[in-house]
């Protein structure tokens, strides 16, 4: 990666590499690949000064172009980046805690806007008592000059991805430099990248999808690349069209949600502003994908330019660097429907109009020497074609393990499947099935609701219980099941939109989730939490953390809005009894 930043430096040294759109969309400013250089050999020369190479240091950056210098300038200096959101003033820095002790990190980078108030909130933390603090913005340019190069290849560390904590504490993936240039290369085959393409992004740079994607993408082709804050997104969705439309912008990526947020906050007359047209790819991922969703947004954006074959769906991880398996530019993402009454018994049958089924989206097949293999993962034998299992992966791409967790390592990276003896593969925890030789994500393990012995994917409960009333808000709810005299029961933790907060009628919102969920699954709801706005807890990349919602349920320390009447037990009794 040092050695494709220097050489766009030298051939290419004043175009423009990338540009942050601050407030969204008003003021621009950009980094040429000589001052990305220059900027980069300036930061890395500071940290060869504190004597660092081979060290973990933490980038702490708010939404910016000084994120990216700081991270060229680990890499430039042979020090191992550990990105990760700076933390907001009085909130908790308990994850940030965890992760400084993990990766044994002893410097900090963040930029003088925040300094003073890390310094503030570090100071109340022993933990943090020696972290050296440096504002890489104050290092003068002219200490580039002073930069001595080191020596890498492609089996060395580039920078530690902390997972995103969904199911489980944060781990720091390892992902080296072949990592990252072997998924690259895998993208550009997938989404035929050139040097005449742009990108526009507005997601978080400390997660996998906006660094590796949104970030390194464009420097691995050489083409301009526009960053916006997520928060800038979030506010206003019109602004990421926006800027496609005005920029011009080949390539783009969002999780599922933010496609539903684009449908929900904008109205015909400023879609009636937007050309798409040049818009030839971008990836839905991250997160389940609904085919409504892709429906959806295909429909209210055609008018734009927008056409159905450019929605690329993915299927990814952190701990195989980013890309795993995807749909190829200029080819339409298949639907396939399945029997719900046969996936709840781990089988994949072809669902009819007038069957209950459930559509998947597919997500492409495998990239380069990529191997996918579908097993068991109680037996750990391989699946027979039409049957639901762990989703286990080989190939240049998979990461070299959990920073300093041997165990967790040889768990995960280095499984073998019991009948066939083949491997090492990396487990991803998450549930699929292959089908002619596309991959389609049905779950996460850890998730799976199992109830009377039939299998229940939270995502699908989740789904009809936001639908259910307009009260609640989309992609906020979890669905967990606690155990009650021996016997699993389903709980809904479900927030409510803030314009609704004064006027909500509880036992009216309770009573259509639990007609939904019935008439959607067949399934009781044993309690409801309705909770305040904003207050479901999520990992950093934005993902609903389940086990995270069980345990607050468990300790009565959700943000519920009102007492929950309680479901008397010789009622829920008489249900199963039925």
């Amino acid at each position: 990666m040092v050695d494709l930043l220097s050489y766009r430096a030298q051939n290419q040294p004043d175009k423009r590499a990338y540009t942050f759109l601050q407030n969204g969309e008003i003021e621009e400013v950009s980094l040429s690949y000589r001052e990305l250089d220059q900027k980069a050999r300036a930061i890395a020369s500071s940290l060869q000064s504190l004597k660092a190479s081979g060290e973990r240091v933490l980038l702490l950056y708010p939404p910016g172009l000084d994120f990216i210098a700081a991270f060229f300038g680990c890499l430039y200096a042979g020090i191992v980046a550990v990105p990760i959101y700076p933390p907001k003033r009085n909130q908790s820095i308990d994850r940030l805690r965890a992760i400084a002790l993990d990766a044994q990190t002893t410097i900090a980078l963040t930029v003088s806007s925040t300094l003073a108030q890390i310094q503030s909130q570090f100071a109340q933390e022993p933990e943090f008592a020696d972290m050296v603090l440096l504002a890489t913005d104050s290092i003068p340019i002219d200490q580039a000059s002073n930069w001595q190069q080191v020596q890498a290849d492609k089996d060395t560390l580039a920078f530690l991805q902390y997972t995103s904590g969904s199911t489980g504490t944060p781990k720091g993936v390892m992902v080296s430099h072949g990592n990252l240039m072997c998924n690259s290369e895998y993208m550009h085959q997938l989404w035929e990248f050139s040097s005449e393409s742009v990108m526009v992004t507005w997601l978080p740079t400390f997660h996998d999808m906006g660094l590796i994607y949104g970030i390194l993408q464009p420097l691995y082709h050489g083409f301009p690349c526009y960053l916006m804050a997520p928060a800038s997104f979030m506010q206003k969705p019109l602004v990421w069209l926006g800027a496609i439309s005005k920029y011009q912008a080949t390539h783009s990526a969002a999780p599922n949600f933010a496609y539903d947020l684009c449908v929900r906050k904008t109205t015909p007359e400023e879609r009636a502003s937007l050309d798409l047209s040049s818009w030839q790819m971008t990836i839905n991922g991250a997160e389940p994908i609904r085919a409504d969703t892709i429906n959806k947004f295909t429909e209210a954006f055609k008018p734009c330019g927008f056409a159905l074959a450019t929605f690329c769906p993915g299927y990814g991880l952190a701990e195989a660097t980013l890309a795993v398996a995807a749909v190829r530019n200029k080819e339409l993402p298949s639907f396939y429907s399945v029997q719900v009454e046969a996936l709840a018994q781990n089988q994949v049958i072809e669902g009819k109009s007038e069957e209950k089924v459930k559509t998947f989206v597919g997500n492409g097949k495998p990239g380069i020497d990529t191997k996918v293999q579908i097993v068991a993962p109680e037996s750990l034998t391989q699946c027979s074609p039409g049957e639901v299992g762990e989703i286990w992966i080989s190939g240049p791409s998979v990461a070299q393990g959990y920073w300093q967790r041997t165990k967790e390592t040889k768990q995960t990276f280095g499984a073998y499947i019991a009948d066939t003896k083949e491997g090492p593969f990396l487990r991803t925890g998450d549930l699929g099935f292959i089908k002619d030789g596309e991959l389609f994500i049905t779950g996460r393990l850890k998730d799976v609701i199992i109830i009377r012995g039939q299998n229940h994917y939270p995502q699908d409960i989740e789904a009809v219980v936001e639908q259910s009333h307009p009260a609640l808000r989309p992609s906020c709810g979890a669905a967990f099941t606690v155990e009650v005299k021996g016997e699993e029961r389903l709980v809904v933790v479900q927030e409510v939109e803030r314009t609704w907060l004064r006027n909500l009628d509880v036992e009216m919102v309770e009573r259509a989730i639990r007609k939904a969920v019935v008439q959607q699954h067949e399934l009781h709801v044993y309690k409801i939490a309705l909770i305040k706005t904003g207050s479901i807890p999520k990992t950093s990349s934005g993902k609903i953390q389940r086990s995270a919602c069980r345990a607050k349920f468990l300790a009565g320390t959700l943000d519920v809005l009102v007492n929950q009447p309680s479901v008397k037990e010789d009622k829920i009794n008489q249900f199963y009894a039925s």
